[in-house]
């Protein structure tokens, strides 16, 4: 009798990964092996199993990316993901400072994907999308089902498509929308003189940290500076964040000599960033709300705790971890991990809690002007009288 090696191959395969599983479980039950090497074995198992009886062509990279991504899903963590090449593409866009869409910046709070900031002049404004709502769906598909980066890259896509929104607001009141995305080109720092005061008041706005933004900053404060600024209005209201590096060289040239942020790895492993300016140079108020996330907040917690200014405003969104962004192989996919959490100067962890302003002013959906904005330039021209 003959034998076809090659037929018989997958099904011995799949009865010594049946083997291998019986033996572990049985170990398990017998020496108390640790859970961790009984799913270990589950996965292998699996894994043989499907090569061997699934019915139909298996696709090695999809296979391998799937359990990847899983493996990523399954730490619970909302910022820990899988970059495939389309989502590893627009990261790199979103970190150079544009990229395609309808301009809003949401984070997750809880189960919900709460809408952080929508950049003037983009799509999302334009179509009345407001900070504070949720999204619920995307295209028709629920979000609940859907992981944080699911959600953006659904957003997104092709200038001059349209997307629908599904949206929650602070009243619980549902509502679609149909927007036309667009090539977001976000300004990162913009900075003027207010106008109305007979002291001269700066004001610099960022709207979020990316490459350039340290550089942009010291540019319009040396502007500011020039035009003989007495007092300085920081805007970091509905900044989502972004590159941590650029937030502590901003800080650099806003509070005085000491510790501007620390971080922690899971290995205990700490990295202090510090600042060497002498003294404050100016009056300094930094304006914050419930959209102010992640790097804004290492700011602000660092104006805060070395008294190098004031905060005025809400409580900010509170995202107090790190992320760092890994390759895989080719590069043209990653994976983005959550590897270390930070603490303010005076050794605050802010995630899920936020940042408390000195001085709490809210807007209320009635009032005709920024009431933060006005409450800033009046705290910085009764010092400087």
């Amino acid at each position: 009798m003959d034998f076809n090696w090659k037929k018989l191959t997958p099904y011995c395969i799949g009865a010594l990964g049946g083997f291998i599983f019986a033996i572990i479980f049985m170990a398990a039950q017998i020496r108390s092996i640790t859970g961790d090497a009984l799913e270990s074995a589950k996965f292998i198992y699996a894994l043989g199993m499907l090569r061997h009886h699934f019915v139909g062509e298996l696709d090695d990279a999809k296979l391998y990316r799937g359990a990847i991504s899983g493996l990523l899903k399954g730490t619970g963590d909302p910022y820990t993901v899988f970059l495939d090449e389309k989502d590893f593409a627009a990261l790199e866009e979103m970190r150079t400072g544009g990229f395609g869409g309808i301009g809003v910046v949401f984070g997750k709070r809880g189960d919900d994907y709460v809408i952080i900031s929508v950049l003037e002049d983009n799509p999302g404004a334009k179509a009345g999308v407001k900070p504070g709502e949720k999204i619920i769906g995307v295209n028709g598909k629920p979000t609940k089902v859907m992981h944080m980066d699911e959600v953006a890259y659904a957003i997104r896509g092709e200038v001059g498509t349209v997307v629908e929104v599904t949206l929650l607001d602070k009243n619980n009141k549902e509502r679609n929308v149909k927007i036309t995305r667009g090539m977001i080109k976000a300004p990162s720092v913009i900075g003027k003189p207010l106008d109305g005061t007979n002291k001269k008041i700066g004001y610099i706005r960022i709207g979020q940290f990316n490459d350039n933004t340290a550089q942009d900053f010291k540019n319009e404060l040396y502007k500011l500076a020039n035009d003989g600024m007495q007092g300085l209005i920081l805007d970091l209201r509905y900044n989502p964040g972004g590159l941590l590096d650029q937030a502590i060289l901003v800080c650099q040239q806003l509070v005085p000599k000491g510790v501007i942020v620390s971080t922690i790895t899971k290995s205990g492993n700490e990295q202090v960033a510090k600042s060497n300016l002498e003294k404050v140079r100016w009056p300094l108020v930094v304006l914050v709300n419930e959209g102010s996330a992640s790097a804004s907040e290492v700011v602000a917690g660092a104006v805060k705790d070395t008294k190098a200014g004031v905060l005025i405003g809400t409580k900010t969104f509170g995202k107090g971890s790190v992320q760092a962004v890994y390759p895989l192989g080719d590069a043209n996919t990653g994976m983005k991990v959550t590897i270390a959490k930070y603490y303010t100067p005076s050794g605050v962890c802010i995630n899920d809690i936020g940042i408390e302003p000195d001085i709490k002013v809210e807007i209320p959906d009635t009032a005709k002007e920024d009431l933060q904005l006005k409450a800033g330039k009046e705290y910085l021209l009764k010092g400087l009288k």
